[in-house]
C-alpha cells in the first residue's frame, strides 16, 4: 500500500537498505535549454533576515557529497534544483534515470512521479477558485458536491478549510488506491462516491492526513470550473508557469513518456524496477515532472515571475492555517510548517512506487528547493539532503546552541476564518500515560490491523519527563515538553474523552488498552498455547487408546464436540501464523486492492469460527452423560476460551468476514 510521507525535514524514514546500485555518474548539470532563469551570484532576498546568501557555487559546494550519499545508500540516482533571489541558482541530476538504459538524470528532461508533492498543485488549484469566489474555504463541501454527499458524522460539517488542513477527520486508505491500468481508473467523482473512507475525528479537531481529503479538494476544483482534474491543471497552472513538461495525465503522455525516470525497490537483489501505478485518487498524487518545472513553481510561491495567484493569495495560503499548539508547527493550505534552523519553512514530501521527492521553500529567505530520487531508499537520502539545504539557507540555527532547533515561529499569524488561535483540541495539563498510535490510522476495515504495527508508548520518567516515541522529554512549562534534540510535544484533550499527542513530526491518538499490542500479543499466545495443547492432548489419547486397545468410552457426540473444537484451535493458529507473515512482509499488493490469496484468508478465518461455534453447541449438548474425565472436560473449556480469545482478536480487528472498505 502507499507508503506513508515521511517528514523529511526532520529526519529521514529508517527503510531497509538494498544492495548498492552502480556507482552513480557525476553529476549532469542543467542544459543550455532550461528555459528557467539562472541565478547570478547575488545576495540571497533573505540576507536581512540571518539568512546566508545562495549563490550557485555556494549552492554547488553544499550538495557536493550527494553522489556518495546516493551510492551509500543505494539509489541509482537523483534530481535537485535550488531557487533563490528570483532565479535557479542550482538544478543537478545524479546518476541515472534508468538502470537499463543507462540515461543520465536530466533535470530539464528527466520527469519524475512527485507522488504527494502534487497535493501542493492542487492546494494552489484550490486557492484560485477562492480568489475567483467561487470556493469558500469555510464552506460546506457538500455545497459543492452533486454526485455524492459526505455524511453528517458530526455537528459541525467538513469544510474545504479542512481537505487542505488534513483535518476533516478521515481515517487512513490505503488498500485500493492504485490501479495497474487505465481500465482500472474510474472517474474520480465514482472512486470519491464509492470509497469514501469513515471519519474517526470530529472535523478542524486533530490533523490525521488524508490521501482521500486532498483528492477531494480536487474534485471540488472540477465542480465549480467545469473541466477535469488534469485538463485544469494544464490550462491554469502549468501552462502559465511555463512547466511544459510537467503532466497529471496518467499515463504520461507520449511526447513526455521517453523521459519519465524509473523507479526501484531497493530491498530487490539487484534493484528491480517498479511497475507503473495509476493513482485513483488523481489530485493527491499524479503529477509527473522535472526538476526544472518544480523550480519554476517554487519560484511562483515565492513570488518570482509568472504568477497563478494574487499577492495577497498567495500569502494566505502561506499563512498557518492550523496547528495543535501555537508553540509546534503547523499547516498552511497544503503545505505543512517545519523548521530549519529556526526558520519558518514550508514543505511537502511524498512517496509513490520507489519515488521519493520533497519540496521545501523558506519564505523569509527566499529560497527553496525540490529534490527527487528514484528508489525506496531514496527517502533516507532525501532527509540527508533537505539537512544540507538547511545548512545552505542558514549555518547556525537561530537563537540555540548548533544542533538544538527551536520550535518554529508562526510565521504571518493566523489567517482570517480560522478559528481563533487555529487549534483544534484543548491543551492538557499532561500528556496521558498509554499506547499511542498515529492520527493517520485506519479503523473500519482489515487495515485497521497495521495499528499493532505502528504504536509508541507514553510513559512518566524523573523529575517530571516524560519517555515516548524513544525519547525524553523535559517539561517546559504550560503543558510544553522538549526533548534533546529541540523537539516538541503537548498533550491534548479532545471530544468525547479521546487523548492526543501532537508533536513537530507526527500526531498521536491515545489507544484504547485492548488496542494495545502487550495486550493482543498475550491474547493470541494464549489462543495459540490452547492449540498446541490440543495436539498433544489428542495425540496422547490416541497413543493411550491404541495401548488399551479398547474404544474409549466417551459419547459420540463428545468425540464430534472434541474434534471440531481441537480443529478449529489447529486451523485458528494456522490463520494466525499467515496474517502474521502477510503483514510482516511485502504488502505492496494491496495498492492494487485486496489479493485473493488474503480474502481466501479471511474466509478461513470465517470457517474457523463456525467450526468453533459449532463445537461450542456440541460441548454443551453433549456434557451430560459424555463418559469424558474431569481432565478432558476442563481442556475442552480450555480450547473453547482460546477460542474465544482467538474470535475476540478477529473481531477486533475487522478480521471476520470481508470488512475490505
Amino acid at each position: 500500500m502507499r507508503p506513508r510521507p515521511v517528514t523529511l525535514v526532520l529526519a529521514a524514514a529508517a527503510l531497509v537498505l538494498g544492495p548498492a546500485a552502480p556507482t552513480p555518474a557525476a553529476p549532469t548539470a542543467a542544459g543550455p535549454t532550461a528555459a528557467a532563469p539562472t541565478a547570478t551570484p547575488t545576495t540571497s532576498a533573505g540576507t536581512d533576515a540571518g539568512c546566508s546568501p545562495v549563490t550557485p557555487d555556494a549552492a554547488g559546494a553544499a550538495f557536493a557529497d550527494v553522489p556518495d550519499l546516493l551510492e551509500r545508500d543505494g539509489v541509482p540516482g537523483a534530481v535537485l534544483t535550488v531557487v533563490a533571489d528570483g532565479a535557479v541558482a542550482h538544478a543537478v541530476g545524479y546518476g541515472v534515470a534508468d538502470l537499463a538504459t543507462g540515461t543520465p538524470f536530466d533535470p530539464d528532461r528527466s520527469l519524475v512521479r512527485i507522488a504527494s508533492v502534487t497535493k501542493l498543485l492542487t492546494a494552489t488549484a484550490v486557492l484560485q477558485q477562492v480568489e475567483a469566489g467561487r470556493l469558500d474555504l469555510d464552506a460546506d463541501v457538500n455545497r459543492y458536491l452533486t454526485a455524492f454527499r459526505v455524511p453528517p458524522t458530526y455537528a459541525r460539517p467538513v469544510t474545504v478549510r479542512d481537505l487542505l488542513d488534513h483535518t476533516a477527520g478521515f481515517e487512513e486508505r490505503g488498500v485500493g488506491i492504485g490501479a495497474r491500468a487505465a481500465a482500472d481508473v474510474p472517474p474520480l467523482a465514482q472512486t470519491l462516491a464509492r470509497d469514501m473512507p469513515a471519519r474517526i475525528y470530529p472535523p478542524g479537531e486533530v490533523a490525521a492526513y488524508s490521501n482521500y481529503g486532498a483528492a477531494l479538494a480536487g474534485h471540488l476544483v472540477e465542480q465549480v470550473s467545469g473541466e477535469p482534474y488534469a485538463q485544469y491543471l494544464q490550462r491554469h497552472v502549468l501552462d502559465p508557469l511555463g512547466m511544459t513538461r510537467t503532466t497529471a495525465v496518467e499515463p504520461v503522455p507520449a511526447a513526455l513518456a521517453p523521459d519519465l525516470a524509473r523507479s526501484y525497490d531497493s530491498d530487490a537483489e539487484p534493484p528491480a524496477p517498479e511497475p507503473f501505478t495509476f493513482d485513483r485518487l488523481v489530485p493527491d498524487g499524479s503529477v509527473s515532472a522535472t526538476a526544472t518545472d518544480m523550480a519554476r513553481f517554487a519560484l511562483a510561491h515565492l513570488g518570482s515571475g509568472p504568477r497563478v495567484l494574487d499577492p495577497a493569495t498567495t500569502a494566505r495560503m502561506h499563512t498557518r492555517s492550523f496547528t495543535a499548539d501555537p508553540r509546534l508547527p503547523g499547516s498552511a493550505h497544503g503545505f505543512q510548517e517545519r523548521a530549519l534552523h529556526g526558520r519558518r519553512a514550508l514543505v511537502h514530501d511524498g512517496s509513490w512506487e520507489g519515488f521519493q521527492s520533497a519540496l521545501v521553500l523558506v519564505p523569509e529567505c527566499g529560497v527553496g528547493m525540490f529534490v527527487s530520487a528514484n528508489a525506496t531508499a531514496g527517502a533516507m537520502t532525501l532527509g540527508e539532503v533537505v539537512d544540507r539545504f538547511a545548512g545552505l539557507v542558514a549555518p547556525a540555527p537561530r537563537g540555540e546552541p548548533d544542533g538544538l532547533e527551536p520550535v518554529v515561529a508562526p510565521g504571518p499569524g493566523t489567517e482570517d476564518g480560522a478559528t481563533a488561535d487555529a487549534r483544534g483540541a484543548d491543551l492538557a495539563d499532561r500528556p496521558r500515560e498509554g499506547f499511542y498510535t498515529r492520527t493517520r490510522h485506519n479503523e473500519s476495515t482489515v487495515e485497521r490491523l497495521l495499528v499493532l504495527l505502528d504504536q509508541t508508548r507514553l510513559r512518566p520518567g524523573s523529575d517530571g519527563a516524560l519517555q515516548f516515541a524513544g525519547a525524553t522529554w523535559a517539561p517546559q512549562g504550560e503543558g510544553l515538553y522538549r526533548s534533546a534534540d529541540g523537539g516538541a510535544l503537548v498533550g491534548l484533550d479532545g471530544a468525547g474523552g479521546r487523548h492526543y499527542v501532537a508533536t513537530d513530526g507526527p500526531d498521536w491518538v491515545l489507544l484504547a488498552a485492548a488496542d494495545s499490542a502487550p495486550v493482543n500479543l498475550a491474547v493470541v499466545a494464549g489462543s495459540v498455547l490452547a492449540s498446541v495443547t490440543a495436539v498433544v492432548v489428542a495425540g496422547g489419547g490416541a497413543w493411550r487408546r491404541l495401548r488399551r486397545r479398547r474404544p474409549a468410552e466417551v459419547s459420540r457426540r463428545w468425540r464430534a464436540a472434541r474434534a471440531l473444537t481441537c480443529g478449529a484451535s489447529l486451523g485458528g493458529t494456522a490463520v494466525l501464523v499467515v496474517l502474521g507473515v502477510v503483514v510482516a512482509g511485502d504488502t505492496s499488493d494491496f495498492l492494487h486492492g485486496v489479493p485473493t490469496g488474503f480474502r481466501v484468508l479471511l474466509g478461513g478465518g470465517v470457517a474457523v469460527l463456525a467450526a468453533a461455534l459449532a463445537g461450542a453447541a456440541l460441548t454443551v449438548t453433549a456434557w451430560r452423560g459424555s463418559g469424558a474425565g474431569l481432565a478432558a472436560r476442563v481442556h475442552q473449556v480450555a480450547l473453547l476460551g482460546g477460542l474465544g480469545a482467538l474470535a475476540w482478536f478477529l473481531a477486533r480487528w475487522n478480521l471476520i468476514g470481508w470488512q475490505l472498505g
